[in-house]
């Protein structure tokens, strides 16, 4: 089974990025309000990690880390295929050097990882158009990218967390562990 690492916002930054989610999802009509992910920055992908050893290994990695704040910079299309929008993170700072560091600990400890590019995208999922309760055509389709595409957002958001997630589509039974940053 998959586990997915994620980096939370605080409830501050969470708002903002879920209001600008709803505010985009309505305009252009990407997917149902009921299959909006909850805003997060997926930083890892761990195949049937053992729990323990994971949860050491991590709370080790985050222990001199303090809440940080990372860049939101515009918006992103994936492809044709997935149909996700997303806002785009500035890869640079903490959250860059934190998820490389996790994933190559994680990596030489034997866990089974997502192999990491060398351009690396973070980004914070807003739509999947796959989950559209109307599906558009491939013309409005094209169009409602180009829209997308010229959209600039910018903000600063905080970091106050990290969870590990089993699942990203079943919002009840979704976090397996919390990893608190520490405030000062």
């Amino acid at each position: 089974m998959k586990y997915y690492l994620v980096a939370m916002f605080d409830d501050n930054s969470y708002e903002y990025v879920e209001g600008l989610q709803k505010s985009i999802n309505r305009k252009y009509k990407l997917s149902n309000n009921n299959t909006l992910p909850k805003p997060h920055i997926i930083l890892d992908v761990i195949v049937d990690p053992d729990l323990d050893k994971f949860e050491e290994i991590v709370e080790k990695i985050l222990r001199p880390y303090k809440k940080f704040k990372v860049e939101l910079n515009g918006l992103s299309y994936i492809d044709q295929n997935n149909k996700n929008f997303n806002f785009k993170i500035e890869n640079k700072g903490y959250i860059i050097r934190i998820a490389r560091n996790i994933n190559s600990t994680l990596k030489l400890s034997g866990f089974n990882v997502k192999e990491i590019e060398d351009q690396w995208n973070l980004h914070v999922p807003l739509a999947n158009n796959n989950l559209a309760s109307k599906t558009q055509n491939s013309k409005e389709y094209t169009a409602t990218i180009d829209k997308i595409k010229t959209l600039t957002p910018y903000t600063l958001a905080k970091i106050d967390r990290f969870e590990l997630w089993k699942s990203i589509n079943n919002k009840k039974k979704t976090v397996v562990q919390t990893f608190s940053l520490r405030d000062c």
